[in-house]
């Protein structure tokens, strides 16, 4: 018997690992997508053969998340529950869909992942595994009827029963969940919504009280709606997110402390760094406002909402979400130009934007005792 697992190394995967092993006494090839972790992925593939592991793939996908996941979304301008720039979300069909390639070239029967039963990475690796092979076979450890874990600390003592190594402990029992395009915080002592997240959870950002007391303008480039270039330089996807991550994370931007609805209908505390993410988001909205036609912005507008909640639940390979992909990439055709963000102290102001295509006419600005002419809009109908 073979099982692809979804690997990170963490404690949950890492007694997941084991107890496969010795539950079904299966081959177990581990897959872990490298979509900016960074130094989490030091040391990998010998923690998953010394934990059993038959065979270890560690694949670079950090371009292919930025051009073909983070970007359409953030053409879409998906933001769920009003604050979430979907982070973890979007990360989650990625590695499920290589996940199930895998096991197709491995010949294995079964995938299987470390998502709890109460969240909604359950979910979201398990409607993609179907959308794309109907036949394969999920192991979801955390629903089975043999998992007599209940807790992290059950785990992080099992762990040092079985000597699999790990590097968290009953005394920071948050876990933390890292791409290319954020990193997340939550569980253990983040689960009362009153207590502030301690000083460990900045990662990716800088403590606001330690941001520098002097502002640092960025440029950034777009062509039809997707980021090319930061102050002037052209950069592939990935690099891109990480110049945006490291220049607002220097400036404290992009850090949220939210309570969110999941799929399952709970609410859960999480902490949120995203940094580029939050450049990306507002300078993208700051170039629409000058170059985009107000009806079909109207219109995409509505479709946020519905377009968010499906990269939220899983539904990314869904018919319904390449059906509204397709009609934001044809609102995006003319979101070509330059938008000028202000960096001081957690804030992302807008301090200029132009475009080859904009709509603004300074003349009809200027002259405010004309009256100015509807513009790219439908004539009015006759009396």
């Amino acid at each position: 018997m073979k099982i692809v697992l979804a690997y990170s190394g963490g404690l949950d995967t890492s007694c997941i690992l084991t107890w496969l092993r010795e539950k079904y006494d299966a081959e177990v090839i581990t897959f872990c997508a490298n979509i900016g972790q960074e130094e989490e992925l030091d040391g990998l593939h010998e923690k998953a053969y010394a934990t059993g592991a038959v065979k270890s793939y560690i694949e670079d996908l950090n371009e292919v998340f930025a051009k073909d996941y983070i970007f359409p979304m953030f053409q879409a301008n998906a933001i769920y529950e009003n604050m979430y720039l979907l982070g973890t979300s979007i990360a989650r069909p990625l590695i499920a869909k290589r996940l199930v390639e895998i096991a197709k070239e491995e010949k294995a029967e079964y995938i299987c992942h470390g998502a709890t039963g109460k969240g909604n990475d359950q979910i979201r690796f398990e409607l993609t595994a179907y959308a794309l092979n109907p036949d394969i076979k999920v192991i979801a450890p955390w629903r089975s009827p043999d998992w007599t874990f209940k807790s992290r600390t059950d785990l992080i003592n099992y762990a040092k029963e079985k000597k699999i190594p790990i590097t968290v402990s009953a005394a920071k029992p948050y876990s933390m969940d890292r791409n290319l395009l954020h990193i997340s915080f939550e569980g253990g002592e983040l689960e009362d919504p009153w207590k502030e997240a301690p000083a460990s959870c900045h990662v990716l950002t800088t403590p606001v009280e330690q941001a520098p007391d002097q502002a640092e303008y960025v440029t950034i480039e777009f062509e039809k709606g997707i980021p090319v270039a930061v102050n002037g330089k052209k950069l592939s996807p990935a690099n891109l997110m990480r110049e945006l991550n490291r220049l607002g994370g220097k400036h404290a931007v992009g850090r949220i402390d939210i309570v969110e609805t999941r799929f399952t209908g709970m609410k859960d505390r999480g902490v949120y760094e995203t940094p580029g993410g939050t450049i990306l988001f507002h300078a993208h909205r700051a170039l629409e406002s000058i170059c985009m036609d107000r009806e079909v912005m109207n219109i995409r507008d509505q479709l946020i909402p519905q377009y968010s909640r499906m990269v939220y639940n899983g539904f990314w390979f869904a018919p319904e979400r390449k059906f509204l992909q397709a009609a934001i990439t044809e609102s995006q055709k003319n979101v070509t130009g330059e938008v000028r963000v202000k960096l001081y102290k957690g804030n992302c102001f807008i301090s200029g934007r132009r475009s080859p295509y904009t709509l603004y006419d300074s003349e009809v600005v200027i002259h405010r005792t004309q009256r100015p002419q509807a513009q790219n809009r439908r004539q009015s109908p006759k009396a």
